[in-house]
């Protein structure tokens, strides 16, 4: 059976003037309905936020080829795989610091701050001539870009209790919306004077630039974003008055306050589902990674040989089915199986799932495009229902006082195991090209495999012992 909710927390009556986390309190007393125009900033801010993680998936095996790294051509997954993690170590350095400068100073300084970032450090990327340029953008693109730890923590601030789930949802599809559709933007406008010979020339800024224009399109798209935050509301409650004193409203003194004085990281609760969402995040950043490359790559090696092109359109209409879930079929899911059972329940279906994709080289035409189609959306849904629920059980762990610290930290510990994740699976798929006639899993089918053991701990860690949730939340 489901789990229920949090309670919701009794109506406040002590509001202090000024505060900006007070008047979102007033307000959500009064509006007892879904925030729409705050979900919207939120998704917006975070599509921008996401849209350059991954945008050059589909051009990197290219990308590798023209910086002339890679002696040969098996050799482009192993600096393609580098180069993919760049970003997530700059997160992994700095997602902590930005987590706790969010609980001291705001969430909307350090979101506005991130899409600037974007702007300035995504445009450096794309007129990248050198390896090491490169790399050096896109790792301090990752240390600037703190918006992952504050923007979860606003989702929750300003929803009502009973709509936490679809506020912390929309931060989930909209980060796989932009990891979806940055890569369709890498794949139909990267190589321009190639792809696209009649509009653009050899000798034009993208012909010799040929990755500046997908970068230029997000860059242009968070700047938009970047001047829409003006009307992003605080949620960040400031309770000092004329004497300095420091009043703490009724909202922060929910069932969640127990967890106030402790350490973090003696939060059994939080650190437990930080653990779990850390090995799931592995898995889908390496599986993000393996699609790319093996959708491109040549099919005497195991691929399909798709085109830059054809792999962005396979990436936009799986973020296309993953809206259509997330506007229809998620809420009733969360909604019958909760945060856990929901999680366990995708994390075990996409098992076979992954398993069957090595074996769709035998495939062509309309078959191979109903079932390769058919698995990328499937895989997505369950990839957003499991990062959710996760991210639910961290946020429910501990209260507002320490939301920004908490996410930040899981930021950190998932930058981590996301840096290991295009890397790993850069090296792993460059080593299985190498054994296309090996007795044990030749070829691709090692990369699978070994996806599928990531996600087979994956899913040993939502049971006792190893998952724990808050002793407010309660499991039936």
């Amino acid at each position: 059976m489901a789990e229920e909710a949090p309670p919701t927390p009794p109506a406040t009556s002590l509001y202090v003037d000024g505060c900006p986390g007070c008047a979102i309190d007033r307000k959500k007393a009064t509006n007892k309905g879904i925030p729409y125009k705050e979900l919207f900033f939120v998704a917006v801010t975070t599509i921008a936020s996401a849209l350059p993680i991954s945008s050059l998936f589909p051009f990197l095996y290219y990308m590798i080829e023209d910086l002339h790294v890679a002696k040969t051509e098996q050799d482009i997954g192993f600096y393609a795989g580098f180069l993919g993690a760049s970003y997530f170590v700059g997160r992994f350095l700095a997602s902590i610091f930005w987590g706790v400068v969010a609980d001291r100073i705001g969430r909307k300084p350090i979101i506005v701050f991130s899409v600037f970032s974007v702007v300035i450090f995504n445009t450096l990327f794309g007129v990248s001539m050198k390896y090491w340029m490169a790399i050096t953008t896109r790792l301090i693109l990752g240390a600037l870009n703190g918006m992952l730890a504050p923007i979860k923590a606003y989702s929750i601030e300003i929803c009502r209790p009973e709509h936490h789930a679809l506020g912390l949802s929309i931060v989930s599809t909209a980060w796989g919306i932009g990891l979806v559709v940055g890569p369709s933007i890498g794949g139909y406008l990267a190589r321009p004077a190639q792809q696209y010979p009649n509009i653009f020339s050899d000798k034009s800024i993208f012909g010799r630039f040929p990755y500046l224009l997908p970068c230029l399109c997000i860059s242009f798209f968070a700047a938009v974003v970047l001047v829409s935050c003006i009307w992003l509301p605080e949620t960040l409650h400031k309770h000092k008055n004329i004497d300095n004193e420091i009043e703490m409203s009724t909202e922060s003194r929910t069932p969640q306050t127990e967890h106030g004085e402790k350490s973090l990281y003696k939060n059994w609760p939080l650190m437990s589902a930080i653990i779990a969402y850390c090995i799931f995040t592995l898995h889908d950043t390496a599986y993000s990674e393996i699609i790319s490359l093996w959708t491109i790559s040549d099919r005497r090696y195991g691929g399909l040989s798709f085109s830059s092109k054809e792999v962005g359109q396979l990436l936009a209409i799986a973020g296309a089915g993953l809206i259509v879930y997330q506007l229809l079929m998620y809420r009733p899911v969360y909604k019958f199986l909760g945060c856990v059972n929901s999680c366990r329940a995708s994390s075990a279906l996409s098992i076979p799932l992954i398993a069957a994709y090595p074996f769709m080289t035998h495939l062509s035409g309309y078959r191979l495009g109903l079932a390769l189609y058919s698995a990328a959306i499937v895989k997505g849904a369950l990839g957003m229902t499991i990062l959710t629920g996760t991210s639910l059980l961290q946020n429910y762990a501990v209260p507002q006082s320490q939301r920004g610290a908490a996410n930040g930290i899981a930021a950190t510990a998932m930058s981590f195991f996301k840096a290991i994740g295009p890397a790993g699976a850069g090296a792993v798929f460059s080593w299985a090209q190498k054994r296309q006639h090996a007795a044990f899993f030749p070829g691709d089918q090692i990369v699978f495999f070994i996806l599928n053991t990531v996600q087979c701990v994956g899913l040993v860690l939502t049971f006792k012992p190893f998952l724990a949730v808050p002793e407010h939340y309660d499991m039936k």
